[in-house]
């Protein structure tokens, strides 16, 4: 039971170290070719957004907005990525601690 406990130790430390690399990772997801891009950390918090002069027509602003949630969304998928990356081995191995359900 001890060697477990450890082991559940060790396997949360690296959980919390994972996070913590996560957190200070940043992407930028990019949409119209590279008309828009989005700058987030790999906690999902957006820190900068760029737009192209070229990508601002005050006469078709939908487009504009469809380019940043586009952006955003490529961010976020590569966010999700890196989770999984990094989250992956340390999620699966709770299984080998026989705990049920994992």
């Amino acid at each position: 039971m001890q060697a477990l406990m450890q082991q559940a130790a060790q396997m949360q430390s690296q959980l919390m170290a994972a996070q913590q690399e996560l957190a200070e990772t940043q992407v930028t997801g990019s949409a119209g070719g590279g008309l828009v891009r989005v700058t987030m950390t790999g906690s999902g918090e957006i820190t900068d957004v760029t737009i192209d002069p070229k990508a601002i027509d005050p006469d078709d602003v939908e487009s504009l907005q469809d380019l940043i949630v586009a952006a955003v969304r490529d961010a976020s998928r590569q966010v999700a990525e890196l989770a999984s990356h990094a989250m992956g081995p340390l999620a699966g191995g709770l299984g080998g601690l026989g705990l049920p359900g994992m």
